[in-house]
């Protein structure tokens, strides 16, 4: 007769524990609208992506200047930084997925707009550039509605969760995105890349469309201006929110130009082409997976704003590692430790203003802090831009380094002092 199966203690926490931590990291994927919409995103994202690297490549083919590819990187965001205070209070006047679904259509139509441009052979940068700007504009009135509708998809125990969530389908687009459009541009072309995007909006506008939430309203007869006054206001005597957003604009303007200066690198440090650079994308992408997924399965932890600067003054510390760095694979383990740290700080910053916001105003509060937050990044990069032509790309990178360490630094000295009043201890 057989032997009966010896099953320990150890074998069954073994299968459980995998079991278990996969579910805590996946939680909000068990709400049915959060899951439609994040798998739409996350398609709708790896076509981003892919357009990305492409017309960064395009930009740089035509005009051989690190400046126009600040510029290109300026003119995306600053209608974010122009149009979002709108948007947020509009969000929370009128249906937030109608938002979203003409913010869609719209970038839809850039995308395919581009692809005939460069299939006929008479793109200028002039139009490139005029369509990043249409396109910004359309996230600006996009993004506050998409963050003001993620928390009505999850419980609010799960929102850490789902914020963390949604940053991997955004980096996991990051990690196929640049993949997927070094094949296309080296089989099909560049046209490819733009026709790509264009299609993956059609994921994101069906998975809108299907939602059984629905957002209603308050209904109010205070003025645009007004309300937009209002949500200023609260943001500007809320220690935390105030903390919060001064924080996510800092990290954007000194971290992010380390991915817009990366073409640069790639060509003129690492002397290589376009596989190389979409593999070096490809490398922070899964980092910042991998951060995300961290995030995910923390959940909601205390400490969490002491955490966040912790990894922000870290992630300075690599951006000056990247700009020193003469060697390929050190170079991309860099990127990848350094988009795992981004991400990290990103969420977690993010789930600590959505946890804070109340539900009336959220709107509001988060185009205040998208603008913050989105409109660091163009200020960054044509900043970078403009001295990485001054002085070299190199060099930009490890002043920024330093600069986003030295900020960490001190909101830690604040922190120290002032304590509970910023909000970032629980």
């Amino acid at each position: 007769m057989a032997e009966p199966l010896n099953t320990t203690d150890a074998d069954v926490s073994a299968i459980v524990f995998p079991v278990s931590t996969l579910r805590r990291v996946a939680a909000a994927l068990g709400y049915r609208d959060f899951r439609v919409l994040w798998f739409g995103a996350c398609t709708s994202s790896i076509g981003t992506w892919m357009q990305g690297v492409a017309e960064n490549w395009l930009v740089l083919s035509l005009t051989g200047s690190a400046f126009f590819l600040g510029l290109d990187a300026f003119l995306a965001q600053l209608p974010i930084m122009l149009f979002t205070l709108i948007g947020g209070v509009v969000a929370d006047r009128r249906d937030r997925r109608h938002m979203l679904l003409g913010s869609q259509y719209i970038q839809m139509a850039t995308a395919f707009t581009l692809a005939a441009l460069v299939y006929f052979n008479i793109v200028h940068i002039w139009q490139i550039l005029a369509l990043s700007f249409i396109t910004g504009l359309a996230q600006a009135f996009g993004g506050p509605a998409y963050q003001s509708l993620i928390p009505s998809l999850v419980d609010k125990k799960d929102l850490p969760n789902a914020i963390a969530l949604n940053s991997i389908q955004f980096n996991l687009a990051r990690v196929i995105g640049p993949l997927l459009a070094g094949v296309a541009l080296a089989t099909l072309g560049m046209v490819s890349c733009f026709t790509l995007n264009g299609l993956s909006f059609l994921a994101v506008i069906v998975a809108l469309l299907s939602l059984r939430i629905r957002h209603t309203p308050v209904v109010t007869t205070e003025r645009v201006l007004t309300q937009m006054r209002g949500g200023l206001s609260y943001v500007r005597h809320h220690h935390a929110l105030f903390a919060l957003t001064l924080l996510a604009f800092a990290t954007t303007f000194l971290g992010m130009p380390l991915l817009t200066l990366l073409p640069v690198f790639t060509q003129n440090v690492f002397h290589q082409g376009v596989g190389a650079y979409s593999r070096l994308m490809a490398f922070s992408g899964a980092g910042a997976v991998a951060g995300a997924l961290v995030i995910a399965w923390l959940g909601r932890f205390r400490q969490m704003g002491t955490a966040a600067l912790f990894v922000q003054g870290l992630f300075g510390l690599l951006i000056i590692g990247f700009g020193v760095s003469r060697s390929l694979p050190l170079s991309a383990a860099i990127l990848f430790v350094s988009g795992a740290a981004m991400m990290t700080a990103f969420s977690t910053i993010t789930s600590l203003v959505q946890l804070i916001a109340p539900n009336e105003m959220r709107g509001r509060v988060m185009s205040i802090f998208m603008v913050a937050f989105r409109g660091g990044m163009p200020l960054g990069s044509l900043t970078a831009g403009y001295f990485a032509n001054v002085w070299s790309a190199p060099t930009t990178l490890v002043v920024d380094g330093a600069l986003l360490t030295l900020v960490a630094v001190y909101f830690l000295a604040r922190y120290r002092v002032l304590g509970e009043d910023w909000g970032l201890g629980t």
